[in-house]
């Protein structure tokens, strides 16, 4: 029997508003001015957010986090999509779209400085804690997702965000999977930002796009132009309503950048090129997205400089509670290893303990 073909596929490639600022008015999003000034104020937010956190973790005055620069409209234009029914399921990149859904800044700091109260938040909110390990969420996104049409739930889906490094984990594929086995309400958004902490996307995937990984789940997929928030919502809008309607799960890669390292425990300029860094540099969202305002005479100078002002103000205010906080037990991490108390989790707490008494009497407390 000769070969036949059985099927053939293709995949689409989404930008709605490029970096020299040219708008394809035929894709431009229906959104209101408050929706606009809002998303904007988002990503100022989270870049302003970052550079102060930045500074502080030098300090020594908050512990280790993941900076979002560079990549603030592959997360904030899906949560401006989102409604309050929905659930957002993050990783660790997604402070922007964190913000929106209501976490305070402060919460975020605290979590960031290793009390783990920050990262509670309440059960309304529908919005997960902050996954460290690599993919972990994804199947919960799923879970939740199935729990959604299992009730009937209507208007309602789950969204998660993972890195490009998470698609070569098997919770990815696993739970693509399930995802489109059970036709669930879900929308997976891979935030390409090239570089799973020093190994590069090539070293990762052979596949030419990360989007074509949905064709062996028999899904939608989509190569979204992660740096351009417009394009951002109107794929995942789109991707919810066909949620909302029943016709199963969507997978959309945001190619974007990290402007910045990994986390602030490594240093990226030992395995990044300077050129390539600048070249992204100009493809800021931050930067087109403004111009984008300006064109349409939604923002001026004058507007920026009362939004810096307003929110550096804000950012302060929550360091300040950040650090007014008393009364945090600086062991309470060993409280929560075991449901009881272990003979060598105790010998490591009392060492731990002993560390800070002779870091405290030789004045570095």
């Amino acid at each position: 029997m000769p070969f036949r073909e059985i099927e053939r596929f293709s995949l689409s490639y989404l930008q709605v508003l490029d970096e020299k600022g040219n708008l394809d008015t035929d894709l431009e999003p229906k959104l209101s001015t408050d929706e606009l000034l809002r998303v904007y104020r988002a990503m100022f937010l989270a870049r302003e957010a970052d550079q102060r956190m930045l500074k502080l973790q030098r300090q020594g005055r908050l512990g280790t986090f993941a900076p979002c620069t560079g990549q603030e409209a592959a997360v904030c234009g899906p949560t401006l999509a989102m409604s309050p029914r929905d659930w957002f399921v993050g990783a660790f990149r997604e402070l922007g779209g964190r913000l929106m859904r209501g976490e305070s800044l402060a919460r975020a700091l605290l979590y960031y400085n290793g009390c783990e109260e920050g990262n509670a938040l309440p059960a309304s909110a529908r919005t997960l804690p902050v996954a460290i390990p690599v993919g972990s969420q994804i199947p919960h996104a799923v879970g939740i997702a199935y729990a959604v049409k299992y009730r009937g739930e209507k208007d309602t889906a789950v969204v998660t965000f993972f890195g490009d490094g998470a698609t070569s984990e098997g919770d990815f594929h696993e739970a693509l999977n399930f995802a489109s086995v059970w036709q669930v309400p879900a929308v997976f958004i891979c935030q390409n930002n090239h570089w799973a902490i020093s190994v590069p996307r090539r070293m990762q995937s052979h596949s030419r796009t990360l989007a074509q990984k949905a064709i062996a789940y028999d899904m939608p997929g989509v190569q979204v132009d992660g740096n351009d928030v417009l394009a951002m919502y109107r794929a995942t809008r789109e991707a919810l309503d066909r949620a909302y309607s029943g016709k199963g799960p969507t997978f959309i890669e945001a190619v974007t950048y990290r402007l910045m390292m990994h986390t602030t425990a490594d240093d990226p300029n030992k395995y990044r090129a300077e050129d390539e860094v600048k070249a992204w540099w100009e493809r800021d969202p931050l930067v087109r997205f403004r111009r984008y305002l300006e064109g349409k005479g939604l923002w001026n100078e004058t507007m920026q400089t009362a939004l810096a002002e307003e929110i550096t103000n804000g950012v302060e205010a929550a360091v300040k509670e950040l650090e007014g906080r008393t009364g945090i037990k600086p062991d309470a991490p060993f409280d929560h290893i075991f449901g009881t108390r272990h003979q060598l989790i105790e010998e490591e707490r009392a060492e731990f303990l002993a560390g800070l008494e002779r870091r405290k009497e030789a004045g570095h407390d």
